[in-house]
């Protein structure tokens, strides 16, 4: 079917979405249609101002809208731990734990070399000269449990292991091949919990 090409554009637009198809996209854009004026309008504004005003932190490269972030600014956290995790998400879904006050440094994804991701894509570089002007004790390894998460764990560990620091990987109390954004507050608490050195 043709459609008039600004719904074709918004449904184009939303088909860019991660597991959003052409039914769902045209949904979508037909419900973006029939919302008010000012609602749209207000979606609109927080798209474009969640992509231009949010940033990466300059210590721990995850999510922000002010530099540092709020959590490497914090005083309180134990600055003695960094946990290591892929991406933004994970630092939401270990922090609904409650369990760990610690600091994160955020990948930005996992080896890949299928997908043509290598450790130099990611920001283990960053990581290393944190571990340099810190005075971390231990290193928790928080990738997902996949091949490329654990590809990404074990690649960190050789290269940091040599520096005598702790090194820990969070325990598989969650199921392979699943996401830590995923993960109940229960099942992410055990995994910090029985984190094993490696």
């Amino acid at each position: 079917m043709h459609y008039p090409e600004p719904i074709a554009k918004l449904i184009e637009g939303f088909m860019k979405l991660p597991g959003i198809g052409p039914k769902t996209a045209s949904r979508l854009a037909f419900f973006v249609l029939s919302m008010k004026e000012d609602d749209v309008l207000d979606l609109a504004k927080a798209l474009v101002n969640a992509k231009r005003g949010l940033t990466y932190c300059s210590a721990c490269h995850n999510i922000t809208d002010i530099d540092p972030c709020r959590i490497c600014q914090d005083k309180g956290r134990d600055r003695s731990v960094i946990c290591v995790v892929q991406d933004p998400k994970d630092v939401i879904a270990m922090e609904r734990t409650k369990e760990y006050a610690g600091l994160y440094h955020v990948l930005h994804g996992a080896i890949s070399p299928m997908d043509g991701v290598g450790p130099e894509d990611l920001t283990i570089t960053d990581l290393i000269k944190r571990l340099e002007d810190e005075q971390i004790e231990e290193l928790i390894l928080a990738t997902n449990p996949t091949i490329e998460g654990e590809a990404t764990a074990m690649y960190i560990s050789r290269l940091v292991k040599p520096s005598g620091l702790r090194v820990t990987r969070i325990a598989h109390g969650l199921p392979v091949g699943g996401d830590l954004e995923y993960a109940d507050e229960v099942t992410l608490s055990k995994a910090l919990e029985g984190r094993r050195e490696l």
